[in-house]
């Protein structure tokens, strides 16, 4: 009899230390719009699977519903609406609101910066997040880094382009620094949502575009519309999403709904990248024989782009202490880590003849 009670009382104190902690998660109850569709691999389809876990493991108590762009607000509207204290929160790509915050298009990716893996490493381990947050502080903005995916392609164009001239005078479209710094070379830079660009493409809007990885791209359709896919995506080594906070809303939670949150999304993280990295080899196989030529920029261009990243960061550096600061922090981190990543690694080209 004694054995009973006792094994009743712990089971009693285990189910109310259980339902203690369960209720120490806020109550919430978030419209979370998202800038790219959930059917997009692992650029869209990241922030549902974080809803999901939320859920599960608040027992229901942390619910944050996405809704596809367009559906609450324009797909590159977050920033504005999480900001001014429209929505809770949202999940985007950061950079769309460069021109109001230009260090922002540094954490959602740099021209010639880190890769993923590199830019987790700065973000977790060198200062980058604490950097984040100090940026979109005065914007009532709590971003959170909630998806890194491998680089992007650097564009689909309708014929080889072989030489610099060739890119002087096309419409092209881009996003962030690497539009910027794309306009150095003669290009008409213009930014349009994903699901713009095929038509764009199609009627001639468009004469090239970039827009993520090889999986999205194919999503999007755009073999259909130019057969000449170059890479690598120097513009974006790393591709870099962020749940947007309203920072007033953010401060309200406590600290365990706080760290679930965050926590969440550093397990996204993985599952964003390794969905990323596992999918990208067999989409390059179907583009070829869909009949795309598959390019790898030359060194002379890519060194041209590289002089080009050097004069538009130094501008911007220049004019913005905090785009310094931040520039500074990645390229410091960069130049640490790169006899590692020259000496620990096996060399890019081992083996590729195998690839072929």
């Amino acid at each position: 009899m004694m054995k009973k009670v006792l094994q009743a009382t712990a089971l009693s104190l285990t189910l109310a230390a259980s339902t203690t902690a369960m209720a120490e998660f806020d109550r919430i109850r978030w419209q979370v719009p998202m800038g790219f569709p959930s059917t997009l691999t692992a650029l869209g389809d990241t922030m549902p699977e974080v809803s999901k876990m939320l859920d599960e493991m608040s027992g229901g108590r942390v619910t944050l519903q996405t809704f596809e762009p367009g559906a609450l607000i324009p797909a590159l509207g977050v920033f504005e609406n999480v900001s001014n204290g429209n929505l809770p929160a949202g999940y985007s790509w950061m950079g769309y609101e460069w021109g109001q915050i230009p260090a922002s298009a540094l954490f959602g990716a740099t021209p010639f910066g880190l890769e993923s893996q590199e830019f987790l490493a700065w973000m977790y381990h060198h200062g980058g997040d604490e950097l984040l947050k100090e940026l979109f502080a005065p914007h009532n903005v709590y971003p959170i880094l909630c998806g890194t995916i491998s680089p992007e392609a650097a564009g689909w164009f309708r014929q080889e382009m072989d030489s610099l001239d060739k890119f002087k005078g096309l419409k092209f479209r881009a996003a962030g620094v690497g539009g910027e710094i794309m306009s150095e070379f003669g290009m008409s830079v213009t930014l349009l949502p994903g699901g713009e660009l095929y038509q764009a493409l199609e009627t001639g809007v468009l004469d090239a575009t970039e827009f993520s990885l090889p999986t999205v791209d194919e999503q999007l359709g755009f073999y259909q519309v130019a057969k000449h896919y170059y890479l690598p995506g120097w513009h974006q080594p790393s591709t870099n999403q962020y749940l947007y906070i309203n920072l007033d809303t953010w401060n309200g939670l406590n600290g365990q709904t706080q760290a679930l949150i965050e926590n969440t999304c550093k397990a996204a993280n993985t599952m964003a990248l390794a969905k990323a990295e596992a999918l990208q080899g067999a989409v390059l196989k179907t583009f070829k024989e869909q009949g795309v030529e598959l390019h790898q920029y030359d060194e002379e261009i890519l060194k041209a782009f590289e002089e080009a990243t050097d004069r538009v960061m130094a501008r911007h550096s220049e004019a913005d202490p905090m785009f310094d600061k931040i520039y500074s922090s990645m390229k410091a981190f960069q130049a640490e880590h790169r006899p590692w990543k020259h000496l620990g690694y096996l060399p890019r080209d081992w083996g590729v003849e195998d690839a072929n």
